[in-house]
């Protein structure tokens, strides 16, 4: 069993491209894990170990390992860094202590490296920064520095700068120990220590002194000795580069090329050296699920077992894993464990550490361990496991809504049950993936958060199930809410000869002041106009037609819903009668409340050369796209626009053909918004019935 203080939980996040998966790879190779330097390029990089993932050259699904530097045990999450698989981001920093942001020293600060940064701002996870490909033609490691600055507002700073640049690029000048790291051959392995050239004796000075001025922000020791002009010593400066990093103060900032097998082993040290241990990190939260109290687990072997389930995986050999995080305790094979969000014992069979797809046994995992689990029934991503005696309830993981949908059914009536498991097995998997029967056109949807994200699950249901299916073309994913505060009354009366049924609620709806806040129900019933086991009949049906509103029969979102009154019959009132009043009543009152139909909007970045931009804003505009900037990055223009998703549908066949293959773009969901009138009137007026339509007429005239 390691000591707490030698684990290091971290993972690895950036915009895709950014070089994850090839930086893991030579961890795994330097640090003695593997024999061999898999390669992204040629679909032999050991943690993309999927067959999508080989064919296709990106991380999909996000891959553990382990390995050891310096005494210390790492455990390492490489993560997906396309916007499609961001669940796979969002339940890893979650579980992770620290992570490594990498960055390309061409593209500087991208898109979806904003989009992981606020991630992680999120879950307050301790950070590092690596600027990755100082190789590459274009490579600017000061100008990343500053995008830094600029686009995420981090108390950043280089503790290493590059020696040489693109095809130069020979070695890192560490400022901390004021020496030139120069590699002599291009394995990476032989290096030596040397002083700094006296052409960089200038801009080490001055990024020293950055340096130094940006810890005393963040140090009130650094500070002292800063304003003072005393001399600080090269163990205060890591020591408070570790303080500032614990506590998100200071991003310490490292470079190189993975590709090149350079910059390595300092990146291990680093991740060594400045990054939190299990030990380090506040204890997890949680409340007491009986009765609600706030409840905390400290980090600790000899503590109440706890843990989270943050994952689960389909293997053809063993079955269904399960990954967890321990917090504390100890868990052994043979055991059982309870699961507290189902209320349920669950027995361990197994226990493994990962290595990509592959499996190492292990008899018992303790607080501070990443492992998978093997022998669970019921538990799902996000349950938290734990002692019974000692029952904890950690906050679940928030998952974004999918954004777009397509229908699938097999070509033959004989695989229908085996797609219906195929379908359940990948939904349970992923929490983005869904799984709906239409029941008006008869078809099977699924829904996601991207094409890329339906294509690959298209391709694993027909590759892991043998399964012939038939798809449909791509649909956006609309969603439904009002627009006014209104006050609603629902009545439910049936007289059958005996007992009857009776229910009577007064509901008001508004929207929700925070966009994106979703679907949220209280009660203000007092003096008991309605039972109290009523009311949660109440909340289920508002929650059961939620998911369906009265224009096109999209989900509802963004709607606050407060019981104010009712009433009831001692006899004829149930549960059922409450819910179907629910119903009647949140039906009446989309129709008062001017229910208007919303879209998802991307926010898309665009990369192109100067000559086309003409070109590219015009495409834009006629697809409703919205600009907000647009910047100069040397030769290329970088346009930022929020687009309709219905408008971007293979969008990348157009880019290609109006810039010759020159122009490249990214996007990732941004928010909601209306959809205009006409495109509405086309979207719902089919199915529309005629009270709807006259009351939408009354709306648009207010």
């Amino acid at each position: 069993m390691n000591k707490l203080n030698q684990i290091r939980n971290i993972g690895f996040i950036a915009h895709i491209d950014a070089g994850k998966t090839t930086t893991t790879e030579r961890i795994l190779y330097f640090t003695g894990k593997s024999y061999k330097i898999g390669e992204v390029d040629l679909g032999t990089a050991a943690m993309d170990w999927m067959v999508q993932e080989q064919e296709r050259g990106i991380t999909i699904t996000a891959a553990a390992t382990t390995c050891t530097w310096s005494s210390n045990l790492i455990n390492i999450i490489d993560t997906p860094g396309h916007v499609d698989f961001m669940v796979e981001v969002e339940r890893s920093l979650k579980v992770l202590d620290g992570v490594v942001v990498i960055f390309c020293a061409v593209g500087g600060v991208e898109p979806q490296s904003e989009t992981v940064w606020r991630q992680a701002d999120h879950y307050n996870v301790a950070r590092i920064a690596y600027v990755n490909k100082i190789d590459r033609v274009g490579a600017d490691f000061f100008a990343t520095l500053d995008q830094m600055h600029s686009h995420l507002a981090a108390n950043a700073a280089a503790i290493q700068i590059p020696y040489g640049s693109e095809d130069s690029f020979k070695g890192i000048i560490d400022l901390i120990n004021e020496n030139l790291i120069q590699y002599s051959d291009d394995s990476g392995k032989k290096y030596e220590i040397k002083a700094i050239p006296e052409d960089y004796a200038a801009p080490v000075k001055k990024y020293r002194d950055i340096l130094i001025e940006r810890l005393a922000e963040a140090n009130e020791l650094i500070m002292d000795k800063f304003v003072n002009v005393k001399p600080i010593s090269i163990e205060e400066i890591k020591t408070a580069i570790r303080r500032g990093v614990l506590v998100n103060r200071f991003i310490p900032v490292l470079c190189g090329s993975s590709l090149k097998n350079k910059g390595i082993q300092p990146l291990l040290d680093a991740i060594c050296d400045y990054l939190p241990s299990p030990a380090d990190v506040p204890p997890v939260k949680g409340i007491e699920p009986e009765t609600g109290d706030y409840e905390e687990r400290s980090v600790d072997y000899d503590a109440p077992f706890c843990a989270l389930c943050f994952k689960t995986m389909t293997d053809p050999y063993v079955g269904r894993l399960y990954f967890v995080r321990v917090y504390s305790g100890q868990l052994t094979v043979g055991e059982s464990v309870y699961n507290v969000a189902q209320r349920l014992n669950e027995k361990v069979t197994k226990i493994v550490h990962m290595h990509a797809n592959r499996q190492e046994i292990v008899e018992s995992i303790a607080a501070g361990d990443i492992a998978a689990v093997i022998g669970f029934k019921e538990t799902k991503t996000g349950d938290t496991l734990c002692d019974k005696e000692a029952p904890i309830l950690i906050e679940k993981i928030r998952f974004p809504e999918p954004v777009i949908s397509m229908s699938i059914e097999p070509r033959s009536s004989e695989d229908q049950d085996k797609l219906s498991q195929g379908l359940r097995k990948l939904a349970e998997e992923d929490p983005t993936f869904t799984v709906n029967y239409n029941s008006d056109t008869g078809q099977t949807l699924i829904s996601g958060m991207g094409q890329l994200h339906l294509e690959v699950a298209v391709d694993r249901i027909m590759r892991d199930f043998t399964i012939e299916a038939k798809i449909g073309q791509p649909q956006v994913s609309y969603r439904e809410t009002i627009t006014k505060k209104v006050v609603t009354t629902g009545k439910f009366i049936q007289q059958t000869g005996g007992k009857g049924q009776y229910a009577h609620v007064v509901i008001q709806m508004q929207p929700q002041e925070i966009p994106g806040t979703g679907i949220t129900f209280r009660s203000k019933i007092k003096s008991g106009a309605i039972p109290a086991e009523f009311i949660a009949s109440v909340e289920e049906g508002v929650m059961l037609s939620a998911k369906s509103g009265i224009l096109a029969g999209y989900p509802l979102v963004d709607i606050a819903f407060t019981l104010l009154d009712g009433s009831y019959h001692d006899v004829d009132s149930s549960e059922l009668s409450f819910q179907m009043a629910a119903g009647i009543a949140i039906t009446d009152g989309l129709r008062k409340g001017c229910s208007m139909l919303l879209e998802p909007v991307m926010d898309m970045e665009i990369i192109v050369p100067e000559e086309y931009v003409g070109q590219i804003l015009g495409d834009l505009n006629a697809r409703r796209g919205k600009v907000n900037a647009l910047n100069q990055r040397k030769h290329l223009r970088i346009i930022r626009v929020f687009v309709p998703l219905a408008e971007i549908f293979n969008y990348s066949t157009t880019l290609r053909s109006l810039t010759q293959g020159r122009a490249t773009y990214s996007m990732e969901p941004s928010h909601y918004a209306e959809v205009p009138s006409n495109i509405a009137e086309k979207i719902v007026g089919v199915g529309m019935n005629v009270s709807v339509q006259k009351q939408r007429q009354v709306c648009h005239r207010r």
